[in-house]
């Protein structure tokens, strides 16, 4: 490559950084077809410069902490048997030899074999935050992120009316489609479709993005997603439901304690 051509590719990923992040306006489609109005992509996620080396850490990250490390081999000193000599020490013209299950026998133990391990890396919120913002601008630059009302038009869940709805607005091999925990109608119509991944927006990650083709939000779940992403908590904050409850019967039992020490004075 000439130097030329570096710097040319220099100043443009020096333009794509300085460049800000702006607002994507994106139709959301209803369950029976057509437009059922529009809604903004925040720049600040939909609209970030892309960081590969980022995300490639951040999904190798991922998915080595998805392997169980249960793997196992046994040493020649936990192999069953082997406890005899196998033959004399001298005068048989064979290398010598102390016990049938060291590794050079068939059936004996493994040298440096695996043993049970973590694979998890660790990996900073901010790093995991900052590729999945890269990752979903990736998709909004190319328009594979949608927005949906329903897919459903009723109150009964329906997969063969979800199909057709996901259908008309994503005709792709694999779509992740992020739906709120509580709408229980939208998991029970798209649960057994196998081109479908179903996540809650608080389990939206950068693999599951990258190995979709196209990434389809409800209207709620595109809310609630983007209020999570642009209210980060601060480290070591406690919210309200982290505190820890009173048990049952607490007011009442500091009630009669107060009773008894008032008693007490008197």
């Amino acid at each position: 490559m000439s130097a030329v051509t570096a710097r040319r590719r220099s100043r443009a990923a020096d333009d794509e950084r300085s460049a800000l992040p702006q607002t994507r306006t994106v139709v959301v489609h209803a369950p029976a077809g057509g437009e059922g109005g529009s809604v903004d992509l925040p720049g600040e996620i939909f609209d970030v410069p892309l960081n590969v080396p980022l995300i490639h850490q951040v999904v190798v990250a991922q998915l080595a902490a998805a392997r169980q490390g249960t793997h196992s081999t046994r040493t020649r000193g936990e192999v069953r048997g082997g406890g005899r000599k196998p033959y004399r020490q001298k005068g048989t013209g064979r290398a010598r030899q102390g016990s049938l299950r060291a590794p050079q026998f068939t059936g004996g133990g493994v040298v440096h074999g695996p043993k049970p391990r973590s694979y998890d890396q660790r990996t900073p919120k901010k790093m995991k935050a900052a590729a999945l913002r890269g990752a979903l601008s990736d998709r909004a630059r190319g328009g594979r992120v949608h927005v949906v009302s329903s897919f459903v038009s009723g109150d009964a869940p329906s997969t063969k009316a979800a199909r057709v709805a996901l259908r008309t607005i994503a005709d792709v091999r694999r779509v992740l489609v992020v739906v709120d925990h509580a709408d229980e109608r939208t998991w029970k119509s798209l649960r057994n479709l196998p081109s479908v991944h179903l996540l809650d927006p608080g389990q939206l990650n950068t693999y599951d993005v990258l190995v979709s083709d196209d990434v389809v939000f409800t209207r709620g779940a595109l809310a609630t997603f983007v209020d999570r992403a642009l209210t980060p908590v601060s480290r070591g904050a406690r919210t309200a439901s982290d505190e820890p409850s009173a048990p049952a019967g607490a007011d009442a039992d500091a009630a009669a304690e107060d009773a008894v020490a008032e008693e007490e004075t008197k």
